[in-house]
């Protein structure tokens, strides 16, 4: 059954008669009007491309295991051995922590973890996420497409909130610049104890002409490479009703783990309003997400806020090495190409890394994410 229905997602024609064929169709069912289907056909490249690719390689890579608290440091003490020695500014990068988030992201392949890791280490040091600054991506907050809350979870974790009908921008460079930059304090701002982050996605207002290809690719790629298990929760908040039918069919592929990290609230339905009072103290969480705080989105106290942090970004990125000094090596040493681990003989997962579902929620990023001009020329890797 799983391989028909990759078959049949192969291409957009497929994947419209599947909804067609298992909702009743744009006549018989409300939730797919003909200019929705419509819609998704003109685009240059719907994400059911993306979603099968995803499909393939979340299937093959396996159910989440278990791994006993001393083969976690085994695993730990392995990657390290292949890293060797790092500068001090990358080896600040690698806490027992970061290295876990990479394991888990793999499934706790040695192998696949630390070319994970490489990569995002060869990234960080040309990509320099930690230097960006306020000044540097402020015109892209302004309408509050993506902030931080001042609020946080009940659990303690960090709260983005996204607004993708709130784009003000093309370019793609400084939308991807942006959303690193929100990563980033977003990390900066956890407690210790915590990991992982939540984002709450107001759809209000949004429709398909928000959605950018071109920058769906790229922060698929940017989070699910850079920013393994960052995301504790996803809630969707007044999604568009044909997102939930495309979750149905993805679902099943999934890791439970990564099934239970997207949440769909609607404000009309007092029972998936329940996650968001069991989530969130109502007296700080905003009215637009069914909350008593109507303050609302400021520009100029955000501003505030994240000059402030700005200035404790280094010292954070500094603090208490998880490795000893050693001598500075070459970046060019970090091989992505001749792992090897003699404790596991399984070939490295040659998928592409751009669409995995088991790490992120992306291709289904694409309708978080804002539209960007297809014209720009600019890549970040």
């Amino acid at each position: 059954m799983g391989t028909a229905l990759l078959e049949k997602l192969e291409n957009k024609a497929g994947a419209e008669k599947y909804i067609l064929q298992n909702k009743g169709g744009a006549k018989g069912n409300p939730d797919f009007p003909v200019s929705r289907i419509d819609c998704m056909r003109r685009s240059k490249e719907t994400s059911i491309k993306a979603m099968s690719a995803a499909l393939k390689k979340s299937s093959s890579n396996g159910s989440d295991k278990s791994v006993t608290t001393e083969e976690q440091h085994a695993k730990i003490s392995e990657i390290r051995k292949l890293i060797g020695p790092l500068p001090e500014k990358l080896a600040i990068y690698c806490s027992d922590a970061a290295l876990t988030r990479y394991l888990r992201a793999r499934n706790w392949n040695v192998k696949k973890a630390t070319k994970m890791l490489k990569e995002t280490l060869k990234w960080r040091a040309e990509y320099k996420p930690e230097e960006i600054r306020w000044e540097e991506v402020a015109h892209e907050a302004e309408t509050g497409k993506i902030y931080r809350s001042n609020y946080i979870d009940k659990h303690g974790r960090t709260v983005l909130v996204m607004r993708p009908s709130c784009q003000n921008t093309k370019s793609t460079k400084g939308q991807i610049r942006y959303l690193v930059y929100c990563m980033e304090n977003a990390i900066l701002n956890l407690p210790p104890d915590k990991e992982q982050m939540v984002w709450l996605i107001d759809f209000n207002g949004y429709n398909l002409s928000h959605t950018s290809v071109k920058v769906t690719r790229e922060t698929a790629h940017i989070l699910q490479d850079h920013y393994p298990e960052r995301l504790g929760l996803a809630i969707l908040y007044n999604p568009p009703k044909f997102f939930e039918p495309f979750w149905k069919v993805v679902k099943p592929f999934l890791e439970p783990k990564t099934q239970n990290k997207v949440k769909f609230v609607y404000s009309d339905d007092p029972n998936s309003k329940k996650i968001m009072e069991e989530l969130f103290d109502m007296e700080k969480l905003e009215t637009a997400f069914g909350g008593n705080d109507d303050s609302g989105f400021n520009i100029s106290k955000y501003a505030e806020r994240m000059r402030e942090d700005d200035k404790r970004m280094p010292a954070f990125w500094t603090r208490g090495n998880p490795q000893s000094a050693e001598p500075p090596v070459d970046l060019n040493s970090l091989d992505l190409n001749s792992d090897s681990d003699a404790s596991d003989n399984g070939k490295v997962d040659s998928s592409p890394s751009h669409v995995s579902y088991s790490e992120t929620l992306s291709p289904s990023e694409s309708v978080i994410v804002t539209k960007g001009s297809d014209n720009d020329s600019t890549e970040v890797h």
